[in-house]
């Protein structure tokens, strides 16, 4: 079966599971409200990832804007939902890459990618041309097609996948995603078909595989541990899961009384105990302090 070309994905946009079908090349824009121009927000060496993802250099992020998604809590709604942003071409992104590089980032570092998918493959064949020999890693939502994905398997190497939600009725109230459960498991299969177990070079840092991230929401804890118990028993010990206690009652969350609160500690410490004892140890665990919007980048557009 033949590889959906570049103009085909964007004349009849259906990248994510909204598939929404417009033409994308005649400035026709969806939910994500992104039409055929790249907009992005923020471009940085950033530390505060995993340590596989950081190390001691930063991981080269390029944080796009609008998103398929829009969840009420976002931490970035400034940039996903109302769109800020600078308008760029495929070429300005090819050279913010290499630039990365230059600066000895571990790797590039797409943040909120999927709308963006078609322009992002043609910058990457690109800045191979030029010298691009870092690992590409694709942050995203996992709200995204199967056909998305497999036009990235020649272009990513490390995938750093969300899983959100297990029970479809809290996509739905806080994300507005219909069955988004069966959309992140099928997407990160896809994933982990493209790059397969967990590869890491001498120095620890993540050459090739997928992490599997959650960030925990105020009172899911049960939604939370069949989350997990879903992943270790798809995958195993091949990829990583990261446990993320971050979440900050932000952007419209104070429409939402029952998540318009910081997480309760004490439901995160019984999640990474439900971790150790069912022997789940290939996770990543964040300290306490990180739900703070000190932790929100500036989106200035200064830094590119």
């Amino acid at each position: 079966m033949p590889k959906t070309t570049y103009n085909e994905m964007l004349m009849n946009c259906k990248l994510c599971a909204r598939n929404c079908g417009v033409n994308r090349l005649e400035n026709q824009t969806g939910y994500c409200n992104s039409g055929v121009k790249i907009k992005i927000a923020h471009v940085s060496l950033h530390h505060w990832e995993e340590p596989c993802i950081s190390g001691t250099n930063g991981s080269g992020t390029i944080f796009f804007s609008n998103c398929n998604m829009k969840c009420v809590y976002c931490q970035n709604g400034k940039i996903s939902t109302n769109g800020y942003g600078k308008e760029i071409s495929i070429n300005d992104l090819t050279e913010i890459m290499l630039s990365q590089q230059a600066k000895k980032a571990h790797n590039i570092n797409l943040v909120t990618p999927t709308h963006y998918v078609p322009q992002i493959v043609e910058a990457i064949k690109l800045a191979r041309k030029s010298g691009l020999h870092i690992p590409i890693v694709y942050n995203t939502n996992s709200y995204e097609n199967i056909e998305t994905i497999k036009a990235l398997k020649d272009y990513i190497q490390i995938y750093l996948a969300d899983f959100k939600y297990f029970n479809n009725k809290y996509s739905i109230k806080y994300s507005n995603s219909n069955d988004y459960l069966n959309t992140a498991k099928n997407s990160i299969k896809e994933m982990y078909a493209n790059v397969g177990s967990l590869y890491l070079d001498e120095k620890g840092l993540l050459q090739n595989g997928v992490i599997i991230r959650h960030l925990m929401l105020p009172g899911l804890l049960f939604d939370s541990k069949k989350i997990i118990d879903y992943i270790h028993e798809t995958y195993g010990n091949n990829v990583y899961i990261s446990l993320m206690n971050q979440y900050t009652p932000t952007f419209n969350s104070s429409d939402f009384p029952e998540i318009n609160k910081p997480l309760n500690p004490k439901h995160y410490d019984a999640l990474i105990e439900h971790c150790l004892d069912n022997n789940i140890n290939n996770v990543f665990i964040q300290d306490e302090g990180t739900s703070s919007e000190s932790f929100i980048p500036d989106f200035n557009l200064n830094n590119f």
